[in-house]
């Protein structure tokens, strides 16, 4: 039985949720044996053609932006996967935190880097929030959640969606929000108030055999003065994005400012598309959410660390260049970074023409 059941809520299930547009179950063992049987005879996936970029991380001035409060700088530094720095509205916050060598509940089995953490657990700045997608082991991970927890001057709060604050407490985490789709969450900032949202997405959740979809999983949209931005956790491609343009339209005018100003869109983990479709999405459709949501800019993430299916670790920034140039589309607009580097974003202001971020 589902404790959170609400059956006014149309993803809500006796036995746990389900998509808003798609009625998803897990794939069976003859399609995951299917899928092995394809790749191994395919010999996929292929090599990289090179390893995934990283720069040497900012750290004093990452630092020192965290410690600014009101006179914070909006940033985004990619750490790694679906890992992200965000610092905006004088808060620092982690996106799905994901910092040990394997995606898995083993120590010696399980997809494992092949990139580390552009940023070390013990170089961050103090984190003030952790957003959580949902349980999948290549997003929520034992030792990384447990270490911003222990870490120097207080723990951070853990923003996740319904069924996951058990899980959490069992590990000694407490200081946590559990939100359902569209619930908000309001933070006391040194610029005034940041609102955090989650939002639907189409995935799935398990961390064992027996319990698919019995914890939610979504996306984040956070407000703040001077930056909205939207994570959209792992996701296949769905009108839930225009739902999300449609429901935060009303924050979101041309006189407020327009559109979120960052969107976190996963772009890699997509092949084969007979098994992935559902639940990732693939180049194309990131830019079609990037698109729908309306964002100002896009910057691609789940990709290069992992190897979780059948594309190389570095096809998707490369399929991200032909189609913006198919589209003609400015880099600045979607865009991809090294391992570890970090983008200045200018504070939010009324809509107008694209003003260039600013690099490492």
């Amino acid at each position: 039985m589902n404790p959170y059941h609400d059956p006014a809520k149309p993803h809500h299930r006796a036995d746990g949720f389900q998509n808003n547009y798609l009625e998803f179950q897990p794939k069976s063992l003859s399609e995951v044996l299917r899928w092995r049987r394809e790749a191994a005879r395919l010999r996929l996936p292929p090599k990289p053609l090179a390893p995934t970029p990283r720069v040497v991380p900012e750290l004093a001035w990452l630092r020192a932006n965290a410690a600014a409060g009101a006179a914070m700088q909006p940033a985004v530094t990619w750490i790694g996967h679906a890992t992200a720095m965000v610092q905006l509205g004088g808060i620092t916050l982690l996106t799905d935190p994901m910092f040990s060598h394997r995606a898995s509940p083993l120590p010696l089995v399980g997809p494992r880097r092949h990139a580390a953490p552009g940023l070390a657990l013990a170089e961050l700045p103090h984190v003030d929030l952790v957003l959580v997608s949902h349980n999948h082991y290549d997003h929520l991970d034992a030792a990384s959640v447990a270490a911003l927890n222990r870490q120097p001057g207080g723990p951070p709060l853990f923003a996740v969606p319904l069924g996951l604050k058990p899980w959490l407490a069992a590990r000694g985490i407490t200081r946590t929000v559990e939100l359902d789709w569209w619930d908000r969450q309001r933070l006391e900032g040194p610029l005034g108030a940041v609102e955090v949202a989650l939002v639907p997405a189409q995935h799935w959740s398990s961390r064992s055999p027996r319990d698919a979809m019995a914890t939610l999983w979504g996306g984040f949209a956070m407000l703040a003065p001077d930056c909205h931005l939207l994570f959209t956790g792992d996701t296949g491609y769905s009108r839930d994005f225009g739902d999300i343009r449609e429901h935060f339209g009303d924050r979101q005018t041309k006189a407020q400012g327009g559109g979120f100003d960052l969107a976190l869109i996963p772009i890699g983990a997509y092949a084969p598309r007979w098994f992935m479709r559902d639940q990732h999405v693939d180049v194309a459709e990131a830019l079609r959410i990037h698109a729908d949501l309306g964002a100002k800019r896009s910057l691609g993430i789940h990709w290069g660390v992992f190897q979780l299916t059948d594309e190389a670790l570095d096809e998707p920034p490369r399929k991200l260049a032909e189609l913006r140039a198919l589209r003609e589309m400015p880099e600045e607009e979607f865009f991809v970074t090294a391992i570890g580097e970090t983008r200045r974003l200018a504070p939010r202001v009324p809509l107008g023409p694209l003003t260039p971020l600013c690099g490492t």
